[in-house]
């Protein structure tokens, strides 16, 4: 799977779907039940590729992957160190990448990723 940075164009990942038959044997659109287990099965395998759960609901689900700067450390770190950290801090916090997401089932039991800010 592609790393995207900033976008927030939508897209469906196919091959993020359960597979067949994973919720239930009914033919028809999946019931609200049914979209939390897909999010579930979708939200299960984010989480082994290294992505945490920031928020969670019936059918959304919002994905965090990467940890911002701790600005209050670094503070104390550079006044400590006589301003020598403060160089570390400034690439620290220029090179920082947290990348968040949001994953929706719709009513089709498709899940549809945002790219969020």
């Amino acid at each position: 799977m592609k790393r995207r940075r900033g976008g927030h164009g939508h897209r469906h990942e196919a091959s993020l779907e359960p597979p067949p038959g994973y919720y239930g044997a009914s033919t028809g659109t999946p019931d609200a039940t049914q979209r939390g287990l897909i999010l579930d099965w979708v939200v299960s395998r984010r989480v082994a590729a290294g992505w945490r759960v920031e928020s969670r609901s019936g059918s959304q689900a919002v994905m965090v992957r990467g940890q911002s700067v701790n600005h209050v450390l670094h503070a104390f770190l550079t006044v400590f160190t006589c301003f020598v950290w403060g160089g570390v801090w400034a690439v620290l916090a220029l090179t920082n990448d947290v990348e968040r997401v949001v994953l929706t089932v719709d009513a089709q039991g498709q899940v549809v990723t945002v790219g969020a800010p």
